[in-house]
């Protein structure tokens, strides 16, 4: 009966994750990313989220499989496209991997009241806030400040920081005289409309609503919270007849 409830739960996040035709088009992705509220970039083995590439590629589909394929290109050049647009934040953040959030769930998670120096009353290290310093005056490309950081280990540690606070986002590309384009980074509380809407439980209904059943250790994991606030958000949900918990598992 397990494997027969496992195999249902399977068909039903493929419904859910998957548009009825691939997307081609930006307009197309920015609907999609409002549809299921956010997405990995990427697929990944062990986490459960759906997934830019598999709805441009199909399910079916292996990422990389055979290296920069149209799919994978379209799904890298989208990444910087879409907050451009303002239509999906785009950073490191869910699970700690390349994902987008759509506007609405942004604001749920942003944790500052929306002003451009939001980064000074987090707590951040010396390299993220010199980072957002730099930023207030205007987005920079990637190659830039991790000159001004001078490593680019620290930079990528400080930029990783500042994407799981959801500070700066991906904002568009910078051509450079040779290789790939540097990716612009802004500050969010520029690029959206932020501040001020932060509700923990909102957000963990819209959680649970997209990847249809979640553990508190999955939640924690995906939006970097810890356990016990993942729980309370849950059942927070129960107690408001939003969710029930059946066997240490939450559903809508």
């Amino acid at each position: 009966m397990a494997a027969d409830d496992d195999l249902e739960l399977a068909r039903a996040r493929g419904r859910r994750w998957l548009p009825a035709r691939r997307l081609a088009s930006v307009t197309a992705a920015s609907r999609f990313i409002e549809s299921v509220g956010f997405a990995l970039l990427f697929p990944a083995a062990g986490v459960v989220a759906p997934s830019l590439y598999e709805a441009v590629a199909g399910p079916d589909a292996v990422a990389w499989s055979g290296g920069m394929g149209e799919a994978e290109s379209t799904c890298w050049t989208w990444k910087d496209a879409l907050p451009l647009a303002g239509a999906a934040w785009s950073g490191k953040f869910l699970f700690r991997r390349a994902s987008l959030l759509s506007p609405s769930v942004l604001n749920l998670l942003y944790p500052g009241d929306g002003d451009l120096d939001d980064h000074r009353r987090c707590d951040l290290g010396r390299e993220a806030h010199r980072i957002a310093d730099a930023l207030l005056t205007g987005p920079l490309p990637s190659s830039v400040l991790r000159e001004l950081v001078g490593d680019r280990n620290r930079y990528d540690r400080a930029i990783t920081e500042l994407h799981r606070q959801l500070l700066v986002t991906a904002a568009g590309v910078h051509e450079q005289r040779s290789g790939w384009p540097a990716t612009v980074i802004d500050l969010t509380a520029r690029r959206f409309e932020v501040g001020g809407g932060a509700d923990r439980v909102e957000a963990a209904g819209v959680f649970v609503g997209t990847v249809l059943a979640a553990r508190p250790a999955q939640l924690a994991r995906a939006f970097g919270w810890d356990a016990g606030s993942a729980r309370a958000a849950l059942d927070a949900l129960v107690a408001a007849d939003r969710a029930r918990l059946t066997d240490g598992v939450y559903r809508i």
